[in-house]
């Protein structure tokens, strides 16, 4: 289990600002990763470009999004449900 410093703002952490990028590209298609750099800095003074760029190889390492040129978009995995009785 990871454990946060008791100190440390949770708003800043890696999965929360890239649950925040997942919101900003739900239902867009392939966005400018400079555009979204740009919402993402204006949504706090403590928030960095490293941080921007750390959130976004986090999403892309775990196939949440997919990249083209300069631009990346969500990746949306459709889920196929069954019966446990079929």
């Amino acid at each position: 289990m990871i454990l946060p410093h008791p100190e440390s703002d949770l708003r800043l952490n890696i999965m929360v600002l890239g649950a925040d990028l997942i919101e900003q590209l739900k239902g867009q298609d392939f966005v400018l990763v400079e555009s979204l750099l740009e919402r993402f800095l204006k949504k706090g003074v403590k928030r960095t470009p490293d941080m921007f760029f750390n959130s976004l190889t986090f999403l892309y390492s775990f196939g949440v999004i997919e990249r083209k040129d300069y631009k990346v978009k969500l990746v949306v995995k459709s889920i196929k449900q069954t019966s446990l009785f079929d």
